[in-house]
């Protein structure tokens, strides 16, 4: 199926603005169940570990200069604006699955041009968190919407479905646009550029499946072994973690309860108005008033499915959205914490083996050799020497994990401050929404009552209405 033509939407930041294509007004076929239909999505990471990328800076201090955010960087400084739009069903012989049209504005010389379009399905966004999550397994990576078949729906999906995917993934590149560090990677910038055969052999270039297994594996014994010396600041923030866990995932269970309730409030509000304009046409002298209660129940039921609408398009989103970052948060936790394990077997390892080393407890083994003609003093430098060049070996290995560990804490340190920073403006941004929305809301219907009391009094005192 083509793309249709789109209008031009203007995407603003600071004090600039940017115009980009948003019409999403393309077709929407009916959508078989498959692996791209999804709601929202919790954490989906390919390993628990973490896999290191030999190219990555491993010097403590060239770890520190890379993940330094500044403080005054804000949004006025973003030079990538991305739009997804234009969801469109696309149905082949063995699957039916949704593409988005992914719209980029960008001002970065590294860019070969300003603007490019792409289309990408739902397995394309958890690659690109996936690979993001490898290169830097203690970055938080913004939530992907959930990868959620919904049972019993092959045949027909809303708009509604398909527009609140869409959102959640526009937010997802957003966030990762905004980000200092995700945004100059070169997976990122190849999701948005390349053509779809480019970017799928590019996919093809990851890590085999053995090695992903491996990682996994390495992380699940980590697991089960367990860190030993956490420092304080990560289970400072491993608590606030849970508790922030618990009250966001509390707040959105009772919010999305809340609008369910109002949606069934409205449902019989409607059935109101109806009934007293029904009923004034039985009673001649209250035909007046039962008039305007049912235009004010009419104009109250306007305004209460705009509230309703609102909450559930702007709140809920958000809070979800975080829901899901605690996910997340608590995903990067576990990957620092496997580092951390991973390097503190190692320094066992090699203490182990130093001790082998510095043991001349090797009688039986000696003896055994000097019977096949090899004098005590000879095997004993051979094992000698054996055992120094295993040390060094481990060694090295073992400052690259400490290397690899110091990295990880600085990154995440650095991305935890970044993190809490953008949370709580999102929050507050949508609270105080909501808090508008709220006041605007109760002011209409206040007027609208108002406006009905106001008539029956002039009504009575010209003598129109008597209710004695």
């Amino acid at each position: 199926m083509s793309g249709s033509v789109v209008d031009n939407h203007t995407v603003s930041s600071g004090n600039s603005s940017v115009a980009v294509p948003t019409d999403i007004s393309g077709p929407i076929l009916d959508l078989d169940e498959d692996d791209d239909l999804e709601v929202f999505s919790k954490d989906t990471t390919l390993t628990d570990g973490s896999s290191f990328n030999a190219s990555m800076q491993t010097s403590p201090a060239s770890m520190i200069n890379q993940y330094k955010f500044e403080e005054e960087e804000e949004v006025d400084t973003k030079d990538i604006f991305v739009i997804v739009d234009n969801p469109e069903s696309h149905v082949t012989a063995i699957e039916t699955y949704i593409t988005y049209r992914v719209v980029t504005k960008t001002t970065r010389s590294e860019f070969d041009s300003s603007e490019f379009e792409v289309r990408r399905r739902y397995q394309d966004f958890l690659w690109l968190k996936g690979r993001l999550e490898e290169a830097h397994p203690t970055l938080i990576v913004h939530p992907l919407p959930e990868k959620f078949v919904m049972k019993g729906m092959v045949e027909r999906f809303s708009e509604d479905f398909i527009e609140t995917r869409r959102r959640a993934l526009n937010r997802f590149l957003n966030k990762t646009a905004e980000h200092p560090i995700f945004s100059s990677s070169e997976d990122f910038k190849i999701f948005l550029t390349a053509a779809s055969e480019e970017l799928t052999s590019h996919k093809k270039q990851g890590p085999g499946f053995l090695s992903r297994m491996g990682e996994t594996v390495k992380a699940v014994a980590a697991a089960v072994r367990g860190v030993r010396n956490r420092p304080q600041e990560f289970t400072d923030m491993q608590e606030y973690v849970e508790a922030f866990s618990q009250k966001i995932s509390s707040l959105d269970k009772v919010t999305q309860r809340i609008v369910r309730e109002q949606k069934e409030y409205l449902e019989e509000l409607k059935e109101c108005g109806p009934t007293y304009a029904l009923w004034s046409q039985s009673e001649e002298e209250l035909a007046e008033p039962l008039k305007n209660v049912a235009g004010c129940v009419d104009r109250c039921c306007k305004e209460t499915e705009e509230q309703v609408k609102h909450v559930n398009d702007n709140l809920i989103p958000v809070l979800h959205e975080y829901v899901l970052c605690a996910d997340t948060l608590k995903a990067v936790l576990r990957r620092r914490d496997n580092i951390q394990a991973d390097f503190e077997t190692k320094t066992e390892a090699l203490a182990t083996k130093k001790a082998d080393r510095d043991s001349d407890s090797k009688v039986l083994s000696l003896a055994w050799d000097s019977l096949v003609g090899r004098s005590p003093e000879e095997v004993k430098q051979q094992k000698q020497q054996k055992l120094k060049g295993e040390i060094k070996e481990m060694r090295d290995d073992l400052d690259k994990s400490e290397d690899r560990l110091e990295w990880a804490n600085n990154a995440l340190k650095s991305d935890w401050t970044r993190w809490q920073k953008v949370m709580r403006n999102d929050l507050r941004s949508a609270f105080v929404d909501t808090a508008e929305r709220n006041v605007s809301y109760y002011e209409k219907c206040l007027a609208v009552w108002e406006s009905f009391l106001h008539s029956q009094r002039t009504d009575e005192e010209n003598g129109k209405v008597d209710f004695s």
